[in-house]
């Protein structure tokens, strides 16, 4: 197994749970404002 190989998966599910608690903190800031 290359690093690379490792490395893409991990940075590609960050990625995504970064935008999805992003969109998730907005759509609850939404429903409090």
């Amino acid at each position: 197994m290359s690093p690379f190989a490792v490395s893409l998966p991990l940075k590609i599910l960050l990625f995504f749970a970064v935008d999805g608690w992003t969109l998730l903190s907005e759509k609850l800031v939404m429903g409090y404002l």
